[in-house]
């Protein structure tokens, strides 16, 4: 009897931590989608900075490849990505008592068109900003300017997974 009663205990306790399905962490689902494509994205924007297109391209890439189990491919794919980047902008946004600017912003545009080849219902054409406020006394080159595109490419490329695969 007591054999038993382990047993039907053990098995309840084993099917509470059954799932009705894949869970992700990241809240993304890609479905039966193996294959992503995530080309070069050109900067089309009124003030060209050279490393920018690589830079984004590297952090969607690096994004969908830590939170998903797809493979990156060159060629046709399950998943595609295409934009171009729109809008790089510096303006001042706080003044001081001699009218001269004590931040600045520089804001990023984005414009994504995503194909999903396997639901197609999910494709979007939208365009992502986000911006990066620094001290306006200070040069926006070098740590000041890699710590601006993490900040942005972080809330960019979150904001394009959540549209395209987490649906938020």
């Amino acid at each position: 009897m007591k054999k038993a009663l382990s047993i039907i205990i053990f098995l309840a306790f084993a099917h509470s931590f059954q799932s009705c399905g894949v869970y992700s962490f990241t809240g993304g689902s890609v479905g039966d989608a193996k294959t992503i494509n995530i080309p070069f994205f050109p900067n089309n924007a009124s003030f060209v900075e050279p490393t920018l297109s690589q830079s984004f391209q590297i952090a969607l890439q690096d994004l969908f490849l830590r939170q998903t189990n797809l493979n990156l491919t060159n060629g046709n794919a399950d998943l595609t990505f295409e934009g171009e980047i729109t809008q790089y902008r510096i303006i001042p946004i706080a003044a001081t008592a001699n009218q001269t600017a004590a931040q600045s912003r520089l804001t990023i545009g984005i414009k994504v068109r995503f194909y999903n080849a396997l639901k197609e219902e999910d494709n979007f054409d939208k365009t992502f900003t986000h911006f990066y406020d620094y001290d306006a006394n200070s040069q926006l080159t070098g740590a000041t300017l890699e710590d601006a595109y993490k900040e942005i490419f972080e809330r960019i490329t979150q904001d394009i997974f959540n549209e395209s695969v987490a649906k938020w």
